[in-house]
């Protein structure tokens, strides 16, 4: 009698239901892990431009005209998955404020902020995300910073 070799529909079937297990596990932290990730190009970004205001301010004695294009302290452009701006009325002589609004689908609703004094705040956060209790730049859905 000849034997056949190969696998039986029942055992595909448990193959595929554990694969399907731990898709169910991996692709959720794996896009809390992207969204993470891209949280760092806003608190990068937000570091530089302190960094570069304070150089603008060492030049003019000023904060007035930072951010705009051509200075020392221009905003960068290009960034794909936030928008930085200084918002009006928060560029004075002796004050600034930078914020990092997200771009993206996942992203929107949250807006970072970085300030003269290097307070670092979480303006807002997406739906179904939790404000941090401190002046902190939110890295997590549960509002730890």
């Amino acid at each position: 009698m000849q034997r056949h070799s190969g696998f039986t529909l029942i055992e595909l079937m448990v193959t595929v239901a554990i694969i399907a297990i731990l898709a169910a596990i991996a692709v959720p932290s794996y896009t809390v892990y992207i969204t993470r990730s891209r949280i760092q190009e806003a608190t990068t970004n937000l570091l530089a431009m302190r960094t570069k205001m304070e150089q603008y301010f060492q030049d003019n004695r000023s904060y007035l005209g930072g951010c705009a294009a051509g200075t020392v302290a221009a905003l960068p452009t290009g960034l794909k998955y936030f928008n930085m701006s200084c918002p009006a009325g928060n560029l004075t002589a002796n004050t600034y404020t930078v914020q990092a609004d997200g771009s993206t689908p996942d992203l929107t609703g949250l807006t970072l902020s970085i300030d003269q004094a290097n307070v670092r705040r979480t303006v807002s956060v997406p739906p179904g995300w939790t404000l941090p209790a401190t002046n902190c730049w939110v890295s997590k859905k549960s509002g730890d910073c």
